[in-house]
């Protein structure tokens, strides 16, 4: 049996009280039901924002953390709505949970990230090209700053080149800290394993643990 987790959302407190999540978690079911899915864990974001980045929710944090350690892949909200009200949050997010291996269900529409619709087609062009262009620019602005140092030092200075060339250590513990336990066959999850490196001194240039994505990009690294 396939196995899946639940994303609940609310966008706003007066919701709390309401018929919102009740009625999410039943769509959620019926759906699962129907198909023989198995959700072995409920995450609700409540009072957050529509627009707010997935990355950026406390419930979806959590989710994250727990697909890291756990066998399911499939990640089920009532609709796409639920999952995000922003047609730029909706495409970034999928996006990131493609990269993680993670398939996002709409239960009232299970196709809706898998049809190649004229506006999913634009919006995954336009996104491309903004990630373009920004790329293009700092690009320059650091080879700018390259150049300005290299004739100030008298000297070729290069950039760095990540974490895997910069600090192949920290990709090392990282990957260390992903194992499961041998004795317990449990895994710590990413926000467990973002702790256990700051207490090592690995941390983001402004001093903070790394976040759950930023944490699966390492052990991701080669």
């Amino acid at each position: 049996m396939t196995t899946a987790v639940s994303y609940l959302r609310t966008s706003s407190k007066t919701n709390l009280d309401g018929d919102s999540a009740p009625r999410q978690r039943q769509a959620i079911e019926e759906y699962a039901q129907r198909n023989g899915i198995a959700v072995v864990k409920e995450f609700y974001d409540e009072a957050v924002k529509g627009a707010d980045p997935v990355d950026a929710r406390p419930g979806f944090q959590d989710l994250l953390d727990y697909l890291a350690g756990n066998g399911a892949r499939v990640i089920l909200v009532e609709n796409v709505s639920r999952f995000s009200r922003d047609l730029i949050v909706q495409e970034t997010g999928h996006k990131l949970l493609q990269n993680l291996g993670y398939e996002l269900v709409p239960v009232d529409a299970p196709s809706h990230f898998t049809d190649d619709t004229p506006t999913a087609a634009m919006v995954r062009q336009i996104l491309g090209a903004v990630a373009e262009f920004e790329k293009a620019q700092l690009v320059a602005k650091l080879r700018g700053a390259r150049d300005r140092k290299s004739r100030a030092l008298g000297r070729r200075v290069e950039g760095k080149h990540g974490y895997r060339v910069s600090s192949p250590e920290l990709i090392r513990e990282a990957k260390r800290l992903a194992r499961k336990s041998p004795k317990t066959g449990k895994a710590r999850s990413l926000r467990e394993i973002a702790a256990e490196l700051a207490q090592m001194g690995h941390t983001t240039a402004n001093g903070q643990p790394f976040s759950a994505s930023q944490v699966q990009r390492l052990m991701e690294a080669g």
